[in-house]
């Protein structure tokens, strides 16, 4: 026990507490996702983000301590969107054909996501302020974060909203596809990437290879789309 508690002490006071904590409840959530035959409900980003949470309440680690050991996982970030870049170059030839229909569907699938939710808010009594960060949370984080501080909302909250909506339709995408019969991969990784960015995508991704493609395509449309519109809108009524 006096080495456990010692162990806790010296991970506590370093960079490696962020980063063990991170991977070792990780692994357990993939490991136990697994074996529930990788039902959305066991999600592990959803869990590791409950257990992180309940152990930083817990332990009364602040975020910043927690997060200069968990940055290490938030650098590889990027290279791993990146990497969605393959899937997209094998199927390259297929892509050309479908340019225009892709790109209808991506502004027509980033116009709804964005503008029901601000219309939702609006109805709802939201303040200018969190409508502006609201638009983007279609968009990951990341980018969600850089359009709302162009816009005038709160980048922080923005990513927020954005992770919180990829979590719904990483959760509820299944369900949602099979109650209106849409069984294509292609079809359902568009849109789940669509309106559920990159959670929404790496879940497409442990479904199946096309649907984790076409995902990782949406993806990527909707950062480049938002960025360039919503941000030359400048500001929303």
């Amino acid at each position: 026990m006096d080495k456990f508690v010692n162990l806790w002490i010296y991970l506590s006071a370093t960079p490696l507490f962020g980063l063990t904590a991170t991977l070792v409840t990780y692994v357990v959530a993939q490991g136990a996702y697994a074996r529930l035959g990788q039902a959305p409900w066991a999600n592990p980003v959803l869990w590791t983000v409950l257990v992180l949470v309940a152990l930083l309440a817990l332990t009364g680690t602040p975020y910043p301590v927690y997060f200069s050991g968990a940055q290490f996982i938030h650098f590889l970030l990027g290279p791993a969107v990146v990497a969605l870049g393959w899937p997209l170059w094998q199927r390259r030839a297929e892509l050309r054909r479908q340019a225009r229909a892709l790109l209808v569907a991506a502004l027509t699938g980033g116009a709804v996501a964005s503008g029901s939710a601000v219309a939702m808010g609006w109805a709802l009594g939201l303040t200018p302020e969190l409508l502006r960060s609201l638009a983007p949370k279609s968009v990951t984080a990341p980018v969600a974060m850089g359009i709302a501080e162009q816009l005038g909302g709160i980048p922080a909250l923005a990513a927020v909203f954005a992770v919180l909506t990829g979590m719904v339709g990483a959760l509820s995408a299944k369900y949602l596809f099979d109650a209106m019969r849409i069984s294509e991969p292609e079809v359902r990784g568009f849109a789940l990437g669509t309106a559920s960015h990159g959670i929404g995508a790496a879940r497409a991704l442990q479904v199946h290879p096309e649907a984790g493609a076409y995902a990782g395509l949406a993806l990527g449309m909707q950062v480049l789309l938002a960025t360039l519109l919503m941000t030359s809108l400048g500001h929303l009524p």
